[in-house]
């Protein structure tokens, strides 16, 4: 019996089934909760079979992480991946994005609490992923596990920042951002005079 072939991620006909799934996933959410939908659900609403499915994807858990990420990609890292430190800046449109984020992801996702969670965790783990890539970068002489606290730290603050905005929306975008561009530089400030011992 011939082994089965996971699909060529860059064939245009895995890319179209991909996003068909993904599209059938999203239009799920919109009107049940996650918990509810089942694997028969995507695959009728995006006209495929069970097998093409699972070609694809393991399980609706690995499709959930793969939409927030393909999400949080579009709406926060490619805003800003020009730059190469973690500027003020960058800072800036890090809260802006994940402002414009949050509001997206409610009105895209109709059933977002019964996703809220797992998607918290996904998008602080990119989120820190990203930072940590960046402060390496920039500090190379500080201690590996004094950058991952860091990351952590920054990572955590700027999304709970725009998490809060998303609950209560009491300022604006902009004037969240400064607020959390004078406070994270602040601890940028100790990490640059942190030198590996």
């Amino acid at each position: 019996m011939a082994s089965v072939l996971s699909p060529n991620p860059n064939d245009p006909r895995v890319i179209r089934t991909r996003q068909l799934i993904l599209d059938s996933f999203l239009e799920q959410l919109h009107t049940m909760d996650f918990e509810t939908i089942t694997i028969s659900d995507i695959t009728k609403h995006a006209t495929i079979n069970r097998a093409t499915f699972y070609a694809h994807f393991p399980d609706k858990y690995a499709l959930l992480e793969t939409m927030l990420s393909d999400t949080f990609l579009q709406f926060v890292i490619n805003k800003v991946d020009n730059h190469i430190n973690l500027t003020e800046e960058m800072i800036y449109e890090l809260v802006m994005a994940l402002c414009e984020y949050h509001d997206s992801s409610m009105t895209c996702i109709k059933k977002y609490n019964s996703v809220s969670a797992i998607m918290e965790e996904n998008v602080k783990v990119q989120l820190e992923k990203f930072i940590l890539k960046l402060i390496t970068q920039e500090h190379t002489h500080a201690d590996e596990h004094t950058l991952a606290t860091a990351a952590t730290m920054i990572s955590w603050a700027i999304y709970g920042a725009a998490y809060r905005w998303k609950q209560s929306h009491e300022q604006s975008p902009s004037n969240l951002a400064e607020s959390v561009v004078l406070i994270v530089m602040g601890g940028l400030n100790i990490l640059h005079a942190t030198k590996k011992g």
